[in-house]
């Protein structure tokens, strides 16, 4: 049976036409209700999986899981004129999404806020499907529809089982008749208690009998938002140089369940606390920090700090559609960034945490060859940017000048870049330039609790021309150490890193040895 071909009162109705019907019972609704939201966002800064752009299944709803696939939330604010009996009446509100938290829902009469008063609410969800009717609609009658060659043969009778996709009818001359591969079922009503979408109800109270403007606040899961950066990299008059080209969009997906039409939309950006729930939400909260001046003239974002967070406020209402993505400029093209290419070869790669106790097996460290290439750009005033950029996905392509076509050179995930600090993005691995590094010289001394390690670092480079690489050493064994001896200048990055700013010439190889002494 198709459910898109149920009837009632014998005449045929669609699951759409349902929630016409049942979308504001007994209720005079206002023709432009008015909806705002506000997301909060916890997805992690980077690309949203794939899965996420899917369209739920049709018997999506609470419970299903779902909105946890969602790193998000957002508080829905719909302004409604709506009708109040005398005194104490029941409202229904039946748009909501699929995903509301009704612990969260609020009421107010804005009309009369101090004589209205709501004295239960309800959060209905026992929404209608074929085997709910079927189960209503035992011991009553029924009409089966069946199509036999280019015919529909039509059977009546009450409802005595349905079951494995078959119904069995009582006529009303006491036969009975099994019925399978039926097409349509004709029902005369829709039974009370069912519903074709989720339903808030309210028994309100009211001083003030007629028209209201009333307000309805809830949360709902199945909504995030993130920042994505576009640039384009143009190369300067050496190889350690070059320019930016920045765009930068918000990305919106909605999966609540519930369709916003001219909304007016709002972002946070900030680490807003929650209680725990279970099953726990994916990805981590954003830490967002804007101060971006955006022109009103276009309607685009506006940001402003709230509480300790920032807003965003887009200056023309939206459209979000349910199961759908929407993308908004986040701030205007920024051209012409000043941009420095750095090479960097980590000989031993960083395993994210240090050891609690000296390393003193002269064999410990996986040694690599490669060195990776990053860009780094000063978000400053000066160089045309100076607004703290969130948290995102940034990826970079290069104009191939052969056909005019822009290519793509790599991506990378941001932190939170407040004006004046500098963004590192890594691109990838250089091609024809490598490293290595590799132990000379290892000594320990327990009964002293010393021990001593020389490096030998080089770098070649197979460029015409010439390339400054930064050699980083990440000093692993101890936390106490000191170098007693180097080639070449070096810099302390913090209690444990040190870089060699090394210069290699075109088709060279330059050299770098250093001792350092550890002590406990």
């Amino acid at each position: 049976m198709r459910r898109s071909e149920w009837r009632i009162n014998g005449r045929r109705i669609g699951f759409g036409a349902w929630v016409v019907i049942m979308a504001f019972a007994g209720v005079a609704m206002a023709a432009e209700p008015k909806t705002a939201l506000t997301i909060y966002s916890k997805a992690a800064p980077g690309a949203i999986q794939a899965d996420m752009y899917r369209p739920l299944p049709p018997s999506y709803g609470r419970g299903s899981g779902y909105n946890w696939q969602i790193p998000g939330y957002a508080i829905i604010k719909q302004d409604r004129d709506i009708s109040i009996g005398a005194q104490r009446s029941q409202l229904r509100f039946s748009d909501v999404a699929a995903f509301i938290d009704p612990t969260t829902v609020k009421f107010t009469s804005l009309t009369d806020p101090v004589g209205t008063k709501v004295l239960e609410q309800d959060y209905q969800f026992d929404l209608v499907d074929q085997n709910k009717l079927m189960e209503r609609y035992i011991d009553r009658e029924i009409t089966v529809e069946q199509i036999v060659g280019d015919s529909v043969q039509s059977y009546s009778g009450k409802l005595i089982s349905s079951a494995g996709g078959s119904v069995t009818l009582l006529d009303s001359k006491g036969g009975v008749r099994v019925i399978r591969a039926f097409q349509n079922v004709l029902y005369p009503d829709l039974p009370g208690g069912l519903i074709t979408r989720p339903t808030l109800m309210w028994d309100l109270f009211s001083k003030k009998p007629g028209a209201h403007r009333a307000r309805v606040t809830y949360e709902t899961g199945g909504i995030t938002w993130w920042a994505d950066y576009n640039l384009v990299y143009t190369e300067g008059k050496d190889a350690n140089h070059g320019f930016l080209d920045l765009s930068a969009w918000v990305s919106v997906i909605n999966r609540s369940g519930a369709s916003y039409d001219d909304a007016n939309l709002k972002l946070v950006a900030g680490d807003v606390n929650r209680a725990p729930t279970r099953p726990q939400a994916v990805g981590r909260a954003y830490r967002m920090k804007a101060e971006m001046a955006l022109e009103d003239s276009v309607g685009g974002f506006g940001e402003k700090s709230f509480f300790e967070y920032h807003l965003y406020t887009l200056g023309r209402p939206t459209t979000l559609p349910d199961n759908s993505t929407k993308q908004i400029e986040l701030f205007s093209p920024v051209n012409g960034v000043p941009v420095e290419k750095l090479m960097v070869y980590a000989g031993v790669p960083f395993q994210g945490y240090y050891y609690d106790h000296p390393v003193t097996d002269a064999s410990f460290g996986q040694e690599v060859k490669s060195v990776d290439v990053y860009l780094q750009l000063l978000n400053s005033k000066e160089n045309g940017m100076g607004m703290p950029l969130p948290a995102g996905r940034i990826r970079v392509s290069k104009m191939d000048t052969a056909d005019g076509s822009l290519e793509f050179i790599g991506e990378d995930v941001i932190k939170h870049t407040p004006k004046d600090e500098k963004a590192l993005v890594k691109l990838g691995r250089a091609f024809d330039v490598v490293g290595e590094r590799k132990q000379v010289d290892f000594k320990v001394d327990t009964s002293r609790k010393t021990m001593s390690e020389t490096i030998e670092i080089k770098i070649r480079n197979h460029k015409k021309e010439p390339v400054t690489v930064i050699a980083q050493e990440r000093l692993y064994r101890w936390v106490n150490w000191n170098i007693t001896h180097t080639s070449a200048r070096w810099t302390k990055e913090d209690s444990r890193t040190i870089h060699f700013p090394v210069i290699v010439a075109p088709d060279g190889e330059s050299v770098v040895t250093y001792t350092v002494k550890y002590t406990w």
